[in-house]
């Protein structure tokens, strides 16, 4: 059995079953939800994350965001209409298409500035688009360098669906959960954190209060770089050890 014909497979068990069809309704319930909330911000010309500090990193690349005028306005419409193709049956791959390169720069972003806003959120709606993309996959698996002579072109789903609960998917999408929180809470040694308190509440009970205190200040004060407030940091001693 070829590759294609083993993905036709596992792809026809997977619709076949009533509960991955109520998770992929959900998945396109729920991102489409998270896009338009944040697509009419930008189409009403509002900024994303008021509350965050101009000076953070992720804060500084929004307002600048805000500024491109009519760039801005595009991203909030991009955003609004791939979360209605995704709510429409006929366009949800076509949706999920288009959604799909836009979370993923919001989690490279985020991860690359470390931002605890979206470190959490942003890989599981990129997984949960790659999901629905993976669900329409005998809509895009010509464009997949497999041999598909063998292949049927309409793969048919039985009318009855399995209801048997898939305990072992659901597992492994429950761990994924848990690893990404885990990750977004003590992936990173240290962070901007999104205000100047709770940056420096991360170097509390630590030997490198001192040096914690300067990355606070470069970032939600000076409003340097990410990279040059971590070099700064790196380069500053550990406190004094106090002497009983």
């Amino acid at each position: 059995m070829g590759i294609s014909a083993r993905l036709d497979k596992i792809h026809l068990q997977a619709k076949s079953n009533k509960w991955m069809n109520y998770f992929a309704i959900f998945l396109r319930v729920i991102l489409a939800y998270g896009f338009i909330a944040s697509g009419m911000v930008k189409i009403l010309g509002e900024r994303f994350a008021v509350g965050l500090s101009a000076n953070h990193p992720m804060g500084q690349y929004l307002v600048a965001l805000h500024h491109t005028g009519f760039y801005y306005t595009f991203i909030g419409v991009v955003q609004v209409i791939a979360a209605l193709l995704l709510v429409i049956p006929r366009t949800v791959i076509l949706g999920a298409l288009i959604y799909f390169p836009v979370i993923l720069n919001i989690f490279m972003l985020s991860y690359a500035v470390r931002f605890e806003g979206s470190a959490f959120t942003s890989p599981l709606m990129m997984l949960a688009c790659l999901y629905l993309i993976l669900w329409n996959y005998d809509k895009i698996k010509y464009i997949l360098p497999f041999d598909h002579s063998n292949a049927p072109h309409i793969i048919t789903v039985p009318k009855t669906l399995n209801k048997t609960f898939p305990i072992k998917f659901f597992l492994g999408t429950a761990a994924i959960i848990v690893a990404v929180i885990l990750f977004s809470i003590f992936g990173w040694q240290i962070a901007p954190r999104n205000n100047l308190r709770d940056c420096n509440s991360q170097f509390a009970g630590t030997n490198r209060t001192k040096a914690g205190a300067i990355f606070c200040d470069c970032i939600h004060k000076q409003g340097l770089p990410l990279n040059n407030s971590m070099e700064l940091y790196d380069k500053a001693p550990n406190d004094a050890m106090v002497k009983k």
